[in-house]
């Protein structure tokens, strides 16, 4: 099995006080070092911001020309993170056949993504692609009083959420050690993003919370199956279910994050190890390896 090959990626520049590459970090440590049963290294990755901004990216506006197999893109920009151009290369390695995870945050944080082939439609924004049921464009998040919809609001910073398995078990979500055969928690957040089912594309929901505010169910991931439109892609509600603030709430967090942290995922071992799981389950199912 040939190592695979993965680029992990924001939509901003390197900034020290913002939601740059740098606080992936333990996501990237655990693809680098993860191996196989044989021992061997499965996963080669490279991690960066974009390189400028308003300027189609080098790497992103090209991506089905490199030797990438998967891209997960932790959208974190304000709305203005991707070029038309960066979204048309994208576009075109997921049609290629490859492998893509596509994950925002509230509101409109990430909406530059809008435009990518099918996975874009799936995100629900503010101001764009928003939710066609009126019912769901209100505020989940009562404390964060200056995010607006879409803000569901599944624990703190630092703690876990239960997750509710949607449909047969999904590989991503697989765990044959587990009760149930499948993983039970992700790392919580005070306003997640809201993701849906395209009603034109091959996708279902395949995970979902609840807020432990209104109590109300939201998606936590859609999954699109390889088909004649492109590879595999999943659409997460939160790219803090990946950051390294919210598997250890101690490695800290940009100066505007005002929120009280938690300290479950250090309590929970548990939490810890679904969460690795899922990431190393989503890193082989996006390479067509599990």
């Amino acid at each position: 099995m040939r190592t695979i090959q993965i680029l992990l990626q924001t939509t901003i520049l390197p900034c020290n006080d913002d939601w740059s590459i740098a606080r992936f970090s333990r996501l990237a440590e655990l693809l680098r070092t993860y191996q196989d049963p044989k021992g061997r290294v499965t996963f080669n990755v490279v991690a960066r911001d974009r390189e400028q901004l308003g300027q189609p990216d080098p790497i992103l506006s090209r991506l089905d020309e490199t030797g990438f197999d998967e891209l997960w893109l932790f959208a974190v920009d304000e709305g203005d993170g991707l070029t038309s151009a960066d979204c048309e290369g994208i576009t075109r390695f997921r049609r290629a056949g490859r492998g893509l995870l596509v994950t925002r945050d509230h509101m409109d944080v990430g909406s530059s993504l809008c435009t990518l082939g099918g996975v874009g439609k799936a995100h629900r924004f503010h101001t764009r692609n928003q939710d066609p049921d009126h019912s769901r464009r209100v505020a989940d998040d009562p404390f964060s009083t200056h995010i607006s919809w879409p803000n569901f609001h599944s624990g703190r910073n630092g703690d876990f959420q239960e997750v509710t398995i949607v449909g047969p078990i999904h590989p991503v979500l697989a765990d044959p050690d587990a009760p149930g055969g499948a993983i039970r928690f992700l790392p919580a957040h005070p306003h997640e993003g809201a993701v849906d089912v395209p009603d034109d594309e091959p996708a279902r929901v395949i995970a979902r919370g609840k807020s432990k505010v209104t109590g109300k169910s939201f998606n936590l991931a859609v999954a699109f199956d390889p088909s004649v439109r492109g590879g595999p892609a999943v659409a997460q509600s939160t790219f803090h279910h990946f950051a390294d603030y919210n598997w250890d709430a101690r490695l800290g967090c940009p100066s505007f994050v005002s929120e009280p942290p938690g300290t479950g995922m250090q309590t929970e071992q548990q939490a810890l190890r679904d969460v690795h799981r899922y990431s190393v389950n989503l890193a082989l199912w996006l390479a067509g390896a599990l």
